[in-house]
C-alpha cells in the first residue's frame, strides 16, 4: 500500500465507507421486510377473524375490524415505500462503489 498515490488511498476509504454504508442498508431493509411480512400476515388473519384486537402499550384492546385494516394496510404501503426508498439508495451506493473499485484496480494494477 506504501506505492499507492493519495488519490487512490482516498479512494479506497471511500469505497471502505460505501461498503459500511451498504451493509447497513441492507440490515434496515431486511428489518422493513420483516415487518411487512409480519404485516401481510396480520392482514391475512384478519380475513379469517370476527373479532379483532390490537396490542396498545402493554394491553390487548378489541377494535374495529375494518379500522384496523386500514391501519394495517397504510402500514403496509409505508412499508414497501421505505423498502423501495432504501432499494434505490443501495442501488447507487452500489453503481459508486463499482466505479471506484474499477478506478482503484486500474490504478493499483499499473
Amino acid at each position: 500500500m506504501d506505492n499507492v498515490d493519495k488519490e487512490t488511498k482516498s479512494k479506497i476509504s471511500r469505497l471502505q465507507i460505501l461498503e459500511q454504508r451498504i451493509n447497513s442498508f441492507i440490515l434496515q431493509k431486511q428489518t422493513f421486510q420483516t415487518q411487512l411480512l409480519e404485516t401481510e400476515n396480520a392482514l391475512g388473519e384478519i380475513e379469517n377473524s370476527s373479532e379483532t384486537y390490537k396490542i396498545v402499550g402493554n394491553i390487548m384492546v378489541s377494535t374495529e375490524k375494518n379500522d384496523l385494516k386500514n391501519e394495517l394496510t397504510s402500514k403496509k404501503d409505508v412499508l414497501k415505500l421505505k423498502v423501495k426508498n432504501i432499494e434505490k439508495e443501495e442501488n447507487k451506493m452500489r453503481e459508486e462503489a463499482n466505479v471506484l473499485q474499477k478506478e482503484v484496480l486500474s490504478k493499483i494494477g499499473k
